[in-house]
């Protein structure tokens, strides 16, 4: 049982009438789940998908997002998660590097039209693999010329099954999109055995099974959501209980209806629950297990989830696109222990601290490489087979993992990867701006946010600054703070002394 589809085929039989999925008025049984993932597959395959053929979804969590990334894993298709914070830009590099030749995407979403601003930037012929495109209808506006609205599928009387079972372990599950340092994002490629082995060994760190209820807030498209949140729930047979945008109030809604067992997500989603005015008017006590992590985790906000929302495991963990889930705590590790370290070794991995304290990663469920990028992956993984995570850390006498510091400038805003570069190429194309450089700061709700120093020629200001990335970034990489300098710190080698900038600011 080493693919995704097995997976799924074995939640049916094992699961059968217990709920997979609840979201709003639809819920769904494993074997119900199963049926619609054959529907959709089958759709996909009369539409013309074949093996290895890559399918994107760009829409936040819903039943539908799960359907239809398990449908184009039972057609045998590669899927493209698309952050749904990513401008038409954005999605539009992704798509054509990815020659997607089907794509699922949501109807106007929080003020958004995706596929409006899509359209807009390829033009009538800027992606010719495109050959399907499906809108999730968010409103009764009618779809665009030559979209299927998700209701208007029609599933051709095909062999689904022979496909699905066609998939084997080392096939290509998935390319998810993580931001270089080039300023370059880059797909990493997993296959479908790795996926699953990872899913499992996070299950059993938290000890999650039948009769689990999983409030998913971290979004699918990012491996939290869909390999340790979607595939996890398949293996345990947890239902899934999706959260499209995250709301404090809806939140403690649905723990209390929908009795909530198992709620992983950053710190500040934590935070803010603690935080709020009404919590103590609803009933937490279903919850029992947290995971958070991807910033920095006060021993207090530890403490503060065990005795005032009535977790009785909150564990920290260490996991980046490129291997998915390193390291975890487990449930005997007190407080200080879980916010002071990443925890352990898991998913068969291994550690070892090398030059400049850079944390490496060896095991089987290190990505297979980047997309379309041999340099980039031989420069990632070396010839002994470690992938080079750019984090600076050390192991302790037991195993466990502390990250110190990031040897790449990349910063955490929310639970998001910030990769300063990527806004800096943005920066650079704002007429006026002569140089810049982005640094995270310290911001008590987010964890970090992005502080952008320009160095300009022409009159501009910090509005028209954000104004721009806004348009061509999503909103966790737009800059919160512009300032205005007259020239950046550089060593002598021309580069700019991102450290003494940090220092300064922060």
């Amino acid at each position: 049982m080493s693919t995704i589809p097995a997976v799924l085929r074995r939640a049916a039989r094992e699961f059968g009438t217990a709920e997979a999925i609840v979201d709003g008025g639809v819920r769904l049984s494993f074997a119900g789940l199963l049926d619609e993932v054959r529907a959709h597959a089958r759709f996909l395959i009369g539409r013309g998908v074949q093996r290895g053929d890559r399918v994107a979804v760009w829409a936040p969590n819903t039943h539908h997002w799960v359907i239809a990334a398990l449908g184009a894993h039972c057609a045998g298709a590669t899927l493209v998660p698309i952050n749904t914070r990513y401008t038409g830009h954005e999605a539009f590099d992704i798509l054509h590097r990815t020659r997607a030749v089907a794509l699922v995407v949501v109807g106007p979403f929080l003020g958004t039209d995706r596929f409006a601003e899509l359209r807009a930037v390829a033009g009538s012929d800027g992606l010719p693999d495109l050959a399907t495109v499906v809108r999730i209808p968010t409103d009764d506006s009618p779809a665009a010329d030559g979209v299927i609205d998700w209701d208007e599928r029609r599933a051709p009387d095909v062999d689904v099954d022979a496909r699905s079972r066609a998939v084997q372990p080392d096939d290509v599950s998935d390319i998810l999109f993580t931001s270089g340092t080039t300023g370059r994002s880059k797909g990493v490629l997993s296959a479908h055995r790795q996926v699953v082995d990872v899913a499992r060994a996070w299950g059993e760190c938290g000890e999650v099974g039948a009769g689990d209820r999983y409030l998913l807030v971290n979004p699918f498209f990012h491996s939290f959501g869909y390999k340790a949140g979607i595939v996890v729930c398949l293996l345990t047979g947890a239902t899934m209980v999706p959260m499209p945008s995250y709301d404090v109030e809806d939140a403690l809604q649905l723990i209390e209806h929908e009795r909530i067992t198992v709620f992983p997500g950053a710190p500040t989603v934590f935070q803010m629950l603690l935080e709020h005015p009404k919590r103590a008017d609803y009933d937490l006590s279903s919850l029992r297990f947290a995971v958070t992590g991807a910033a920095v985790v006060p021993v207090a906000l530890v403490e503060r989830m065990q005795a005032e929302l009535g977790f009785d495991i909150v564990l920290t963990a260490f996991g980046m696109t490129e291997a998915v889930v390193v390291t975890m705590c487990r449930r005997t590790d007190p407080p200080d222990v879980v916010a002071r370290t990443c925890g352990r070794a898991t998913a068969g991995f291994q550690l070892r601290i090398g030059d400049l304290d850079e944390l490496l990663l060896r095991g089987p469920n290190v990505m297979l490489g980047y997309l379309d990028d041999p340099e980039a992956t031989a420069a990632a993984i070396d010839a002994d087979g470690w992938l080079h995570t750019g984090d600076v850390g050390a192991v302790d006498a037991d195993g466990y993992l502390i990250i110190t510091d990031r040897l790449k400038d990349m910063y955490i805003s929310g639970g998001f990867n910030v990769y300063p570069a990527e806004v800096e190429q943005t920066l650079a194309r704002l007429p006026g701006v002569v140089d810049s450089a982005v640094i995270g700061i310290p911001d008590d709700r987010l964890g970090e946010v992005g502080l952008a120093l320009v160095a300009t020629d022409a009159p501009l200001d910090a509005d028209a600054v954000r104004a721009f990335c806004r348009d061509r970034l999503a909103n966790y990489k737009v800059p919160r703070r512009v300032e205005f300098v007259d020239a950046l710190p550089r060593n002598p080698a021309g580069k700019v002394l991102k450290a003494m900038l940090r220092e300064e600011y922060r």
